[in-house]
């Protein structure tokens, strides 16, 4: 037995059409004849799975596709978003013309399933078993690192690729050939970017708090630099609320890890579109 009942996207038309309009793209490139679904259906099932994290199966029976076909249409929409993302060149830049006088450089975990794909770290006390690749020791998670950049008021300007739960946030950040040297870029302009102690390996590019030394105790004049550093940081995780908050299906992510990056990209253009913000 089933009940039919009527329920609200809360997104804006202006989205939905901006999603249409994507997707009347790649069936021209395509050269598509026929689909089960129009672009605007498409498009409504991809941003339900999105918004609400409605699951697939559930979107393959409303549509009354397969759910295999279900899964294909959104994969389309999550690369045909992604596509739009800016560039990390291209948000700095923008960044720097809305006159933004410093950037923040967090990391954040997208939690998914639980998986199993061996490491190359070993287990402690089991050197035959390896730590699996997208368990966040941290977080105590599985899951997919992505280094979220935002200005000043924690707005969120770009997102990188993901990387495996595993790694710390500088590790991650080593990882994307082309961060460290455009963020040397940004603060090559007396522009500095802030970041927790995660990524106090990196001072060249990333301005941290004062560690306190071992066994020992921080000055006054660095409790208050701490301070400063710490009020003006914590407004730049807003980002990561913020796109965690607005779509659902980033709370866990049920596709394949690897695809996190892409997911993360595809929900940062979604974000600006419905909010007509960039920067």
């Amino acid at each position: 037995m089933s009940v039919t009942y009527t329920g609200v996207l809360a997104v804006s038309e202006a989205t939905v059409e901006f999603v249409t309009g994507l997707l009347e793209q790649v069936r021209q490139a395509k050269g598509t004849r026929w689909r089960a679904l129009t672009c605007m259906a498409q498009a409504v099932l991809a941003l339900r799975w999105f918004v609400d994290g409605i699951r697939v199966e559930q979107l393959a029976l409303d549509n009354a596709i397969g759910r295999t076909t279900a899964y294909d249409y959104l994969h389309e929409v999550i690369d045909a978003l992604a596509e739009q993302a800016p560039s990390l060149h291209s948000a700095l830049l923008a960044a720097k013309m809305a006159g933004h006088e410093h950037i923040s450089v967090d990391g954040t975990l997208i939690a998914t399933d639980r998986i199993s794909e061996p490491g190359p770290t070993p287990q402690k006390g089991k050197p035959s078993r390896r730590v699996d690749l997208w368990w966040s020791g941290k977080h105590h998670h599985h899951g997919g690192n992505v280094q979220v950049v935002t200005v000043p008021d924690g707005w969120p300007i770009w997102t990188s690729p993901v990387r495996p739960g595993r790694e710390h946030d500088v590790t991650a950040l080593r990882a994307h050939p082309e961060i460290i040297p455009a963020l040397a870029d940004w603060v090559s302009d007396d522009r500095p970017v802030l970041t927790d102690l995660g990524y106090e390996g990196e001072a060249a590019v990333a301005t941290t708090a004062v560690k306190k030394p071992a066994g020992g105790r921080l000055t006054d004049t660095q409790r208050e630099t701490n301070k400063a550093h710490n009020s003006r940081r914590a407004l730049g995780e807003r980002g990561n609320s913020l796109l965690k908050t607005t779509f659902k299906a980033l709370r866990r992510v049920s596709l394949c890890p690897w695809r996190i990056g892409a997911i993360v990209a595809a929900a940062l253009v979604l974000l600006h579109h419905e909010y007509r913000r960039t920067t």
